[in-house]
């Protein structure tokens, strides 16, 4: 059986991951006969042409410049791939998975922006297209396979339970944060990630859009997911079933484990990644504290009202990280930007492309007059 597979976001470490369990694929142990159609990049073309080195037939776009979105877009509809694996960082991943999806592609998604801004849109052109959107991320991932076993039509399922490291500040007061550095929160104690969800991870808006991604992913009420802090990252989900029992999916936090069953989905495959060792295995966890990390309750808030609301917490958040990066802003003012956008009116329906886009950039646009107008830099740190 072959499988034509088109990266998105390919020099990144979503692209990398990807890439290596392509490589890894054994056709003659897995049944599965990996094809690269389409390689695509925002602006790193050194690593795109080292990667291409590897899959010469397939197609190379860089996504950057005037017209790098059209070109991307065109390139996903000709691809004509079984499968699209988005590792595109942030908004930017939006657009390229409805293009995916309307050309019929499975989508295997790692972008958990797609869902935040547009979720309702998303499925609904999901089910339109016949087309299966399997979750990347490793939370979201667990949590599609154990319910595998447990079909939620009888409302067997009870509660999802999504854990979070902590991140690099989880042991820091909501004091001492004040005055933190991008190099310190892009230091993640677990994970290996690009820039922007490392620092995602530290404020815990990774978990916050990641809630939000629940609800409409698991059609589950956010009273019915709950956060649960496990510095490990062992556990990746658990699901709590109407007679009370959980039941967790574990794995080293290895990227490639939900990016190979994305890749093999429906069948499951053999890997030669590293499995787990139970030895000297030590998992903890504890309470979230939602008042040291606010984008937590944001979240909560942005999901409940719904209408515009999550897309507004993405842009919102989006703009402060990286005027944070940029060292414009402190890190605590994620939140402050994030909750002051929040404050307008994102009642409307999500029910365009257009309307979402155009949210997304009045909201940006918000975030940024109170950057500039309210926020302290860091300078003097």
């Amino acid at each position: 059986m072959k499988k034509r597979i088109a990266v998105l976001g390919a020099t990144g470490s979503i692209g990398a991951s990807a890439i290596d369990i392509i490589s890894r694929n054994k056709p003659e142990i897995t049944g599965v006969d990996f094809e690269v159609v389409l390689l695509a990049a925002r602006s790193n073309r050194g690593g795109l042409d080292e990667i291409s080195g590897q899959f010469p037939k397939a197609v190379r776009v860089l996504a950057c410049g005037a017209s790098g979105k059209e070109t991307l877009i065109s390139a996903i509809k000709e691809a004509h791939a079984d499968i699209t694996v988005n590792g595109i960082s942030g908004a930017a991943g939006l657009e390229p998975s409805a293009a995916a999806i309307e050309s019929g592609s499975v989508l295997a998604l790692a972008n958990k922006e797609t869902i935040v801004m547009a979720g309702n849109l998303i499925f609904r052109l999901a089910k339109e297209k016949n087309v299966k959107i399997i979750p990347v991320d490793s939370e979201h991932s667990a949590v599609f396979h154990l319910l595998q076993g447990f079909p939620n039509e009888n409302k067997i399922v009870k509660e999802i339970l999504l854990t979070a490291s902590g991140g690099p500040f989880r042991n820091l007061s909501a004091e001492e944060m004040e005055y933190v550095k991008p190099s310190d929160a892009l230091c993640h104690p677990t994970w290996k990630m690009g820039p922007k969800i490392t620092i995602d991870s530290a404020s815990m808006a990774n978990k916050g859009l990641e809630i939000i991604e629940a609800c409409a992913f698991f059609g589950m009420k956010p009273d019915n997911i709950r956060v649960v802090i496990h510095p490990q990252s062992i556990v990746h989900s658990m699901i709590r079933l109407s007679n009370g029992i959980i039941y967790a999916q574990l794995s080293r936090p290895d990227m490639r484990h939900p990016i190979h069953d994305a890749l093999y989905w429906p069948q499951n495959a053999p890997s030669d990644l590293q499995p787990l060792d139970f030895d000297c295995l030590k998992l903890e966890f504890e309470k979230p504290d939602f008042n040291k990390f606010p984008m937590l309750r944001l979240a909560e808030e942005a999901v409940r009202k719904n209408g515009l609301y999550p897309c507004a917490y993405n842009a919102a958040n989006e703009t402060a990280v990286a005027a944070f990066l940029e060292k414009k802003i402190r890190f605590t003012d994620i939140p402050r930007v994030t909750e002051q956008v929040l404050q307008a009116d994102w009642a409307n329906e999500a029910q365009t492309l257009e309307t979402i886009l155009k949210a997304d950039a009045d909201a940006r646009i918000k975030a940024d007059i109170f950057i500039k107008e309210s926020c302290s830099a860091l300078s003097s740190l």
